[in-house]
């Protein structure tokens, strides 16, 4: 067909008047339409939105049609909004203003260059703007929950792991930064006991021997308040054992190991004769020792004297799995800070003393945490918590029931470390008398009632009551 022709056509076509009447109609709503959206920016998005559901329109309408290709369309494919669909659409060369011909675009029944062949370039990217807007409209699913669970762990390992860093290298700092050790006190007195090189400290200079073993914890100076009276009829010995005080430190530290330094410590100080036998005092988890050397030396000992100790080795100290799971820097770090602060060192001394002990002055908290802070001191006690409170098994403790010895058990009727029955259950199982009760006392009574055990080791000295003879003939 030949395009003058056409144009002709189109141009006498009395439904040509009729349909551009409804385009100019619909210019003229459109315009309407966005003068109302700049006097109301608010309506502005409304307004676009129907724009791109008609241009979203048009291409499924574009869709539903089979065209020629054009290969000088600027635009792709368009059509015509309300052509009829039998009428093809021709191409044509639309003169510019100077008489040239232009880019062909296609022209309509009605003659006219269709807009959608602007549409592209106005929507910035041809046919592409029906399916962007296709594509806007479309929801966009939520996540599912193993995502965003993903998600999350994901973020709490990462935090766990940054938090890790910074207290593993604030916690080197701090170790690096109090790593000075503390020097021993001057004039202590030293001995070898077996291996280890013990220090020790005596009182009095006559009278029976009294051997003092303390406990978890303690040293020399824990006696500080009991010995001076027992000193007034007898002579006095205490030695730090090995892995607590100034003694040096040198594992194992089982009961075997600290059994020998105390029996070394006899040798060194010439007691065990037959003239010589001292009375053994064992504190808490000093008993052990005590009775493990009346044990092995029963000829050797004049005396036993368990205070506020069972001797027993009932599974009692920290979890075993607590040395692979607080390891270095951490527990380092922890043991400084707690060695560090004096009220809890305070608080520690005030609940196992109780309200008859004297508070603790600077002097006083120095003289309980300086022995843990000597060269040594900290791989020691990580190695001891890991023994957990040393003792001998029941059916052991139980021979001593028939060793030839006076035998005494002495306890704080305060004590909260042990069940009310331990002290009877005690004194029965190794062959002792009553227990002795010391009244407002904890488990340190030699510091809470000093007075009141030395009286109770007076008493297991003293040679029994003469018995007096009966009438001659």
């Amino acid at each position: 067909m030949d395009h003058a022709t056409t144009d002709d056509k189109t141009g006498d076509d009395p439904n040509h008047d009729q349909e551009r009447s409804a385009d100019d109609h619909e210019a003229d709503e459109h315009e309407a339409n966005e003068r109302e959206a700049n006097r109301h920016p608010a309506k502005e998005h409304e307004a676009n939105d129907h724009k791109r559901e008609a241009d979203a329109h048009a291409a499924d309408e574009r869709g539903t049609h089979e065209h020629e290709p054009d290969a000088h369309a600027a635009g792709g494919r368009s059509a015509v909004a309300g052509a009829d669909p039998d009428a093809a659409d021709t191409a044509v060369a639309v003169p510019d203003e100077g008489g040239n011909a232009g880019k062909g675009g296609r022209v309509g029944m009605d003659g006219r260059e269709s807009d959608q062949a602007a549409a592209p370039t106005e929507a910035g990217g041809g046919g592409g703007s029906g399916a962007a807007a296709e594509k806007s409209a479309t929801p966009v699913p939520d996540k599912p929950p193993r995502s965003r669970l993903r998600r999350w762990t994901r973020r709490i390992a990462l935090t766990c792991a940054m938090t890790l860093v910074a207290v593993t290298v604030a916690s080197f700092t701090y170790n690096a930064f109090t790593d000075d050790r503390a020097a021993p006190p001057s004039g202590l007195t030293y001995v070898q006991a077996a291996d280890i090189r013990t220090r020790y400290q005596t009182w009095g200079t006559s009278g029976s021997p009294v051997v003092l073993v303390h406990g978890a914890f303690e040293s020399v100076d824990t006696w500080s308040r009991l010995a001076p009276l027992l000193a007034r009829n007898h002579r006095v010995y205490a030695l730090d054992l090995t892995g607590y005080g100034y003694s040096e430190r040198r594992g194992p530290y089982t009961v075997d190991h600290l059994t020998r330094q105390l029996l070394g410590f006899l040798d060194a100080m010439h007691l065990g004769g037959p003239d010589e036998r001292p009375v053994l005092v064992g504190h808490s988890s000093g008993a052990a020792m005590v009775a493990e050397a009346t044990l092995r030396a029963p000829e050797r000992i004049g005396g036993v004297m368990l205070l506020d100790g069972d001797a027993l080795d009932t599974g009692a100290g920290p979890p075993a799995a607590l040395q692979y799971v607080l390891i270095d820097p951490f527990r380092t770090s922890l043991l400084r800070i707690g060695l560090g602060t004096d009220w809890l060192i305070r608080k520690v001394y005030g609940a196992q003393c109780g309200p008859g002990c004297p508070r603790l002055d600077k002097a006083g908290v120095d003289e309980w945490r300086r022995p843990f802070r000597v060269a040594g001191a900290e791989g020691a006690l990580w190695s001891m918590l890991g023994e957990g409170v040393l003792g001998i098994s029941a059916e052991r403790l139980a021979r001593l029931h028939d060793v030839r010895v006076p035998k005494s058990v002495v306890f704080g009727a305060d004590d909260d470390v042990f069940d009310d029955e331990t002290p009877t259950d005690t004194a029965t199982r190794i062959g002792a008398p009553a227990p002795t009760m010391i009244p407002k006392s904890r488990h340190l009574p030699m510091i809470s009632a000093p007075a009141a055990v030395a009286s109770a080791v007076d008493a297991l000295i003293a040679p029994p009551p003469a018995i007096p003879a009966g009438p001659s003939g």
